[in-house]
């Protein structure tokens, strides 16, 4: 049965694949004026149906969800069905620049860290309710650094093999593609990564497809 709302407050469905970490969250934002916790979530896909049946101001989103879709799916999701209605706002540990950009590109409203404290926790809730951006203290610095120090530029068969990640391709094929050993390619890798700020192969694609690097 789906609470009845609460005049004035945001209203708010919280994802996290952790009990024990729902239940710290929940007794935290009880203790909060004006926000109410109408729903929970333990994956993504959950998240996902709680935010399309109960149509809530916020879903309070972490990125890693154990099995199924992921945070930044279901943030993607979310705000593709709910065309601006529902904000999403990231709670998570993870401050790379790649799950930063990934989670911004899939629609979230604001990226928190779970180091914050509680004050800062409520003052976003609110803003991302509100559609304001909101971020993180660390989380701006890294996004004002990247623009201000933009990184080197990838050399010409750093973007081939760019190329070839953003496709899915292993290393050994990439190779054999390239007409390249399987030792240069990593070797490559390694260096994109770098010049990136990532380091896995979804956050050099990610990365990429935000900066225009892939024709």
């Amino acid at each position: 049965m789906t609470p009845e709302p609460v005049p004035g407050s945001v209203r708010l469905v919280l994802c996290d694949d952790h009990a024990v970490v729902r239940a710290g969250l929940l007794a935290l934002l009880g203790s909060a004026d004006g926000i109410e916790v109408v729903g929970e979530a333990g994956s993504g896909a959950e998240a996902v149906a709680l935010a399309a049946r109960l149509r809530p101001d916020v879903v309070l989103m972490d990125l890693q969800l154990g099995e199924g879709i992921d945070g930044i799916e279901a943030t993607r999701r979310i705000t593709a069905e709910g065309a601006g209605a529902v904000h999403v706002l990231v709670l998570t540990t993870y401050d790379t620049d790649a799950d930063i950009t990934r989670a911004i590109e899939a629609g979230a409203t604001g990226y928190l860290l779970k180091a914050e404290r509680p004050e800062e926790l409520f003052t976003a809730i609110r803003s991302a309710a509100a559609g304001r951006t909101a971020l993180s203290a660390p989380v701006a610095h890294r996004v004002m650094a990247r623009m201000r120090s933009p990184r080197p530029g990838l050399t010409p068969r750093e973007r081939e093999i760019l190329a070839q990640l953003a496709k899915g391709v292993s290393n050994r094929d990439i190779a054999k593609a390239l007409f390249l050993s399987e030792a240069t390619v990593k070797t490559h890798l390694g260096r994109i990564y770098a010049k990136l700020g990532v380091d896995t192969r979804a956050g050099a694609v990610a990365v990429a497809k935000e900066q225009r690097l892939l024709e």
